[in-house]
């Protein structure tokens, strides 16, 4: 067993995986596991710059973290670094901060070297499920970025493209300021178009339609899952390798798109810090399941984070 800790840093949450990892047996025993939304890519879409509350933010949670990492004595760390931090002119500030709170500078990973982590992670445990056949198409809908990843028991073909929960919040729902609430039409409308224009993109790399099973990772796609599921209270376990149908994605993303702020916050489930980016997270998968035809998703709560673990761990 090695114990490894591993940071997940993307547009919307900083997220921290300790765990055992047994590279012989294929498990990985988690010790503490824990998110934090600290938007740090707020405003990178039109500015191009990390906002300073948005780095306070991150740094504070930084902090919370290293603490945990110390108290569990993890032999190694790792700290990858996405979309937001990539599209910043003032990455160095970021890279800067974090090195002098862990220790390990971050490593502003490639959309590829991400796609092929969110797989590792969250198809390790279903490669040897007779009930699902492959190969398997895992999506990881982030804030920033959405990942594809093909594959086969390896890697066939993977891309990252610019559509997120929070880069289409921002781009198409806010007017003079404040978030669309409910959003228009129109603003529906447009989110639909990049995301086929960025479906179209996928596919010049990833043949989305060849997927036998479809995999979706990250909090807008475990959120909808909750609300599936009507869990009164976030429950991992229950979410996790749970299986959503088209017909259940449709109604609860018509659902949050036709619903106002309150009623959103208002859901048990619901993350405070999803509340605005939930809706576009939503049609976003919405959108995939209908170019791939799928008919369902299968939900997986493990995803880069446990891919980075045990890209530390082998």
């Amino acid at each position: 067993m090695k114990r490894v800790a591993a940071i997940d840093c993307g547009t919307n949450s900083i997220r921290l995986l300790v765990a055992d990892a047994d590279p012989a047996t294929g498990e990985l025993k988690d010790l503490d596991r824990r998110m934090q939304i600290v938007r740090l890519g707020q405003g990178v879409d039109r500015t191009g710059r990390l906002a300073p509350e948005a780095l306070e933010r991150t740094f504070a949670a930084c902090r919370e973290y290293a603490a945990v990492i110390k108290g569990l004595g993890a032999e190694q760390v790792r700290f990858v670094a996405t979309s937001a931090s990539r599209d910043a002119e003032n990455r160095e500030d970021f890279v800067n901060g974090v090195v002098g709170i862990l220790g390990v500078e971050p490593e502003v990973i490639t959309g590829d070297q991400e796609a092929e982590f969110s797989y590792t992670g969250a198809t390790k445990e279903l490669s040897g499920r007779t009930d699902l056949a492959q190969p398997f198409l895992v999506v990881d809908i982030g804030g920033g970025s959405t990942e594809f990843v093909l594959g086969d028991g390896a890697v066939r073909a993977a891309r990252s493209v610019d559509v997120g929960c929070v880069r289409m919040t921002e781009r198409h729902l806010v007017h003079e300021g404040a978030i669309s609430d409910p959003p228009t039409d129109g603003q529906i409308a447009a989110i639909k178009a990049d995301v086929s224009s960025a479906l179209d993109r996928a596919e010049e790399t990833v043949p989305l339609r060849e997927a036998a099973t479809l995999v979706g990772l990250a909090g807008s796609v475990t959120t909808v899952a909750a609300i599936a599921l009507g869990l009164k209270q976030y429950d991992s376990e229950a979410i996790h390798h749970s299986r959503l149908s088209l017909a259940q994605v449709r109604e609860i993303t018509g659902r949050l798109l036709s619903s106002t702020h309150a009623e959103r916050a208002a859901i048990p489930v619901m993350h405070p810090g999803r509340v605005d980016v939930i809706a576009a997270g939503a049609l976003v998968l919405l959108s995939i399941m209908e170019r791939t035809g799928a008919g369902e998703v299968v939900v997986s709560e493990h995803d880069i984070l446990d891919g980075i673990a045990w890209s530390i761990a082998d």
